[in-house]
């Protein structure tokens, strides 16, 4: 079975009680750019936004960040 990266941002956000434009103006990544990590849209992940949106959560395991998923192909 194929494996896909799941990026939590959706969960992340919901368990803080912030909004993506919230975590935006933390973390200093366009909102656009969010929404796509959270809509799972985007192709490419920056490890920089990675590292931003740790730091944001105050979070010291990537695997809170980010999972790896079954997907069938």
């Amino acid at each position: 079975m194929a494996k896909k990266v799941k990026i939590r941002i959706r969960d992340l956000i919901e368990s803080k009680g912030i909004s993506l434009r919230e975590l935006s103006r933390l973390t200093d990544i366009r909102h656009a750019a969010l929404s796509e990590l959270a809509n799972q849209k985007r192709q490419n992940i920056n490890l920089q936004h990675i590292e931003r949106i740790a730091d944001a959560f105050e979070i010291g395991d990537i695997r809170e960040i980010i999972d790896l998923i079954d997907v069938k192909e």
